[in-house]
């Protein structure tokens, strides 16, 4: 089984941790962070060799490095993940730029190296069940939908929000990689995008944890409103914020030429797709219940008010599956091309919101396979 090293001992290293629980895979032997306390804590916890991150990048033994820091240091650490010879999967997103992001896929290409990058979520049962839906024709061709993220911001439950409000932070960093790579999965790849850019308020207070109640400055756009055109000729209209304090909004909803479709949180795996096929009719209801990656598998509150307290949360099947590929010498589902075209949509948005001009995106790619039910057994304990 192929050895995976750990870097970055943060708050969502817990949940890939758990990962080891749901498949069979999956074998984290060490980790690291730039705060060497923070790399010991974890190895203790886990009962797993803490070392530096040049050591572990020199250990022979690790063959896929888990790449888990801040946006903005994922762009270092893959490079030195590539040139130390190991398959990289990193957080999203893929980079906080897409020069960056092109140069690593590039490298890795150069070198045989897999890219795997979150976000995963697209495999879970909710986005594969409206997949299915999609290729059997149930609403027909979409030609229009609406995506919708909106919550106070990270500040109001983050003990260290302040990276989140600073050049390679915002929503559209933060949520887009979800939202974007899910309409992938559903449409196919996209074509252009026009964009707005907003920023409420100058300043943001922390809400919790030892530095409650200390101001830090608000440095870029906190929402962005605009719309993204596809290959397939359908536009979706998007819209993600810090500065909403609560919504009745969908998180996404397609509108076809046979009828509506509401689309389950893509920042999980599970939830039901909803169709509707008269004006004011009834909404027929898809449960992702039975699905392996669609039940629910968590029952804590969430401390973020924009989830829900029980919902499935299977991160790290991406991992999971990269492995299978790696060892079957196929190509994984969250792959760098596939990683590289949702950066290109990201920083094509924000290009776009801070220019004032449409942007055509610089890249494509193919739309994901299917996740079928069997495969994902093959993967699970």
């Amino acid at each position: 089984m192929l050895k995976i090293g750990l870097i970055g001992c943060g708050h969502i290293a817990e949940t890939y941790f758990r990962s080891q629980k749901y498949f069979n895979n999956i074998e984290i032997i060490s980790c690291a962070d730039i705060n060497a306390e923070a790399a010991k804590k974890c190895a203790q916890e886990y009962n797993i060799e803490s070392k530096d991150v040049d050591g572990l990048l020199a250990d022979k033994e690790i063959s896929i490095v888990l790449n888990l820091t801040t946006p903005q240091a994922h762009y270092e650490i893959i490079k030195k993940t590539l040139l130390a010879g190991k398959h990289s999967y990193c957080e999203k997103p893929l980079s906080t730029n897409y020069e960056h992001g092109a140069e690593l896929l590039q490298l890795a290409n150069d070198n045989n190296l897999y890219i795997g990058n979150a976000p995963d979520t697209f495999l879970g049962g909710g986005a594969q069940l409206a997949r299915q839906l999609i290729d059997q024709d149930k609403i027909g061709d979409i030609k229009l939908g609406a995506i919708n993220f909106a919550f106070p911001g990270v500040q109001s439950f983050h003990p260290e929000p302040e990276s989140w409000f600073k050049k390679g932070g915002g929503p559209v960093i933060d949520m887009g990689p979800y939202y974007f790579t899910a309409l992938v999965n559903l449409l196919g790849p996209a074509k252009c995008v026009r964009a707005k850019a907003i920023k409420v308020n100058d300043y943001r207070t922390i809400a919790t944890g030892p530095k409650k109640g200390d101001k830090f400055e608000v440095e870029i756009p906190t929402s962005i409103i605009g719309s993204i055109e596809f290959k397939n000729s359908a536009v979706i209209q998007f819209f993600l914020s810090f500065d909403v304090i609560n919504h009745q909004r969908n998180h996404i909803e397609l509108y076809g030429t046979k009828g509506s479709m509401i689309v389950p949180d893509p920042n999980m795996f599970g939830g039901s797709v909803f169709s509707s096929y008269t004006e004011r009719g009834e909404w027929k209801e898809y449960s992702s219940s039975n699905m392996l990656i669609g039940k629910t598998n968590i029952f804590n509150k969430s401390v973020r008010s924009n989830e829900q307290p029980e919902v499935a949360n299977y991160r790290g099947v991406g991992l999971s599956e990269m492995i299978d590929a790696i060892e079957n010498n196929r190509t994984n589902r969250c792959n760098g091309k596939l990683s590289l075209h949702v950066l290109d949509m990201i920083d094509s948005t924000i290009n776009a919101a801070i220019n004032g001009v449409e942007q055509n995106l610089r890249t494509s790619c193919e739309r994901p396979l299917v996740f079928s039910e069997n495969e994902i057994k093959q993967l699970m304990k």
